[in-house]
């Protein structure tokens, strides 16, 4: 009889150090792969609207700081359309609307520099509140975990929010509200797991 010489399966592998020796290796102390790393800029300063900075931490179910955590963002310009393609018009040739930014080493803390993104319709015309998506990935993480951020300044938006309607346990819904701290600046923590776990979407 034939014997078959089957392989043991592989251990299951989490993003480790990996994503950011080959997301951000300038950041990761590897220069010349990139002149800059890629998502480093989401505008120029001529890019319209309201500048802002939006920063925040990642943190794990015990309330401590991942501090090798890569936050990707996405969002629409000032006027509400994405550099992508929008059939409304082109996007402000000054914002990308996409960056990348992995937390600080000692900190955890990430920040981006953007501006405050517009109101952006559904196919059914219907409009969203002004929003960043966020996706989120680190040790640990298998998969990358799918977020919103949404504005303090924005009640009546955020009152009409599609997405925002959908979500069944409303006491849940500031776990995706940003925190003022002060002019132009924003923070939105995201926490993993615990009593004030953000809300994750399956996209």
């Amino acid at each position: 009889m034939q014997t078959l010489g089957r392989l043991k399966e592989s251990p299951s592998q989490t993003a480790g150090p990996y994503v950011h020796i080959g997301c951000v290796p300038n950041f990761s102390g590897i220069p010349g792969v990139y002149p800059e790393d890629l998502g480093t800029s989401l505008c120029t300063k001529d890019a319209k609207g309201t500048h802002i900075t939006v920063k925040g931490t990642v943190y794990d179910g015990t309330g401590t700081a991942l501090k090798d955590a890569l936050i990707e963002v996405w969002q629409a310009d000032a006027n509400g359309i994405y550099s992508a393609g929008d059939p409304r018009g082109p996007a402000d040739p000054n914002f990308t609307g996409w960056g990348r930014s992995p937390g600080d080493y000692d900190t955890g803390e990430w920040v981006f520099d953007t501006v405050k993104p517009g109101r952006v319709p559904m196919h059914d015309g219907r409009l969203m509140a002004p929003h960043i998506s966020l996706w989120v990935v680190a040790r640990g993480i298998n998969l990358g975990l799918q977020t919103r951020m949404y504005f303090p300044d924005e009640e009546a938006a955020n009152a009409e929010d599609p997405i925002l309607a959908r979500i069944e346990h409303k006491n849940r819904v500031p776990t995706l509200i940003a925190k003022a701290e002060g002019d132009g600046i924003y923070r939105f923590d995201i926490r993993l797991q615990g009593d004030d776990e953000t809300i994750f979407f399956d996209v």
